[in-house]
């Protein structure tokens, strides 16, 4: 039988099945187990789509209040955690923190038994924005933070142990819980096919979560935001933007932010962070300049390039008015991202088979074997 070649980067090659997320079809649209993006990100909480992905349907109220306390009793961060995230330099990445809370939660609350994914999944979203700004204070300031602020929100409570204020911006709360409900899931991104592969070979639950966030981290994956917030900041006016843009037109570079392997035209996620973003922006605390820059940028890549923004593009204006440091972006994305590689694993594992491709051999033909006494430049 003759095998289908893939294309660069498996574009376009059907992997497996799954029942989670619908991306791109027909060029356009996301739907999390079958309900539109936008309904979920102006309708629901991040706590409702994550009980959504991980347990295949929308919660119950009881069901809803039944894993905010569960996510609250979840927060402790272990004291072995916070010796070892006291002694990693202020200059890490965070994302390779993130890769090591993992890590070292996998060793002290391992994988015992079957049936362990729900809890371990609750776990590491409840964790990774305490432990991570645990490290954040510590290494910079030497603040030891209290985690837990109660039966706060992700969203929330990632805000107030960030700012260390105990009362929030509601829009910004909303801002950033939308943000993470839009990063949730993607089906089979890179990060989460890297994850199930990872499973597929019967490794534990959080070897695939630690592969996931490796393959997370570069930039033409999750790292995108932090790159695009990374020309965007020096930009202060029109004109700078235009210089910047027209510099990146002629050195023909990549304007991270930009374009997407799926969708054929717009992000659907993309304009609902932008409205987010544009309404932070007429705030006290907003960036009005931040926004006309941004919003000159997507119309000259429009109109010259017909090339669209991705979600990434205004997460990274909307990041920085929630007061978020460039570095988190990526990071906050692992929290967010933690609920669909969660429901993908589980659905790995409940019909696994190993994944191993073949590739297209483009060495050279067989050779005669050479021994060494024999061997020049000549005859090599």
């Amino acid at each position: 039988m003759s095998e289908k070649k893939a294309a660069g980067g498996l574009q376009g090659i059907v992997a497996g099945q799954s029942a989670i997320s619908t991306v791109g079809v027909g060029g356009i649209g996301l739907n999390y187990r079958g309900y539109d993006i936008n309904d979920l990100a102006y309708k629901c909480s991040f706590e409702e789509v994550t009980y959504l992905l991980l347990k295949g349907n929308l919660p119950t109220q009881q069901q809803l209040d039944e894993l905010k306390t569960y996510i609250w009793q979840k927060r402790q961060i272990p004291c072995k955690l916070k010796q070892i995230l006291e002694t990693l330099p202020k200059e890490s990445h965070p994302m390779d923190i993130m890769r090591t809370v993992a890590s070292i939660v996998g060793i002290l609350e391992p994988e015992t038994k079957p049936g362990q994914e729900y809890e371990i999944c609750i776990r590491l979203i409840s964790l990774f924005g305490p432990a991570l700004l645990y490290w954040y204070h510590y290494s910079n300031s030497g603040i030891k933070i209290n985690e837990n602020t109660g039966k706060d929100s992700i969203a929330e409570n990632f805000l107030k142990l960030y700012h260390l204020k105990s009362e929030i911006d509601p829009l910004v709360i909303k801002t950033f819980d939308v943000s993470l409900i839009l990063y949730a899931e993607h089906d089979f991104a890179a990060s989460t096919f890297a994850a199930r592969v990872t499973v597929s070979t019967l490794s534990d639950f959080y070897s695939g979560i630690t592969t996931a966030i490796g393959t997370l981290r570069g930039p033409l994956h999750g790292g995108a935001n932090e790159a695009a917030m990374q020309y965007l900041e020096p930009l202060k006016s029109i004109s700078q933007a235009d210089q910047f843009l027209n510099s990146r037109y002629q050195s023909k570079q990549l304007i991270m932010g930009f374009g997407h392997r799926v969708y054929k035209k717009e992000d659907p996620r993309s304009p609902i962070i932008k409205d987010f973003s544009l309404q932070l922006s007429k705030t006290t605390n907003g960036d009005p300049t931040l926004l006309a820059v941004s919003q000159h940028i997507e119309k000259r890549m429009i109109e010259e390039k017909k090339i669209y923004p991705n979600l990434d593009f205004y997460s990274a204006s909307a990041y920085k008015q929630c007061g978020v440091p460039t570095p988190m972006f990526t990071a906050i994305f692992v929290i967010s991202r933690m609920t669909g590689w969660g429901g993908h694993l589980i659905e790995q594992r409940s019909n696994n088979k190993l994944m191993r491709p073949v590739s297209e051999y483009t060495g050279p033909a067989k050779k005669q074997f050479v021994p060494i006494e024999m061997r020049n430049k000549a005859n090599l």
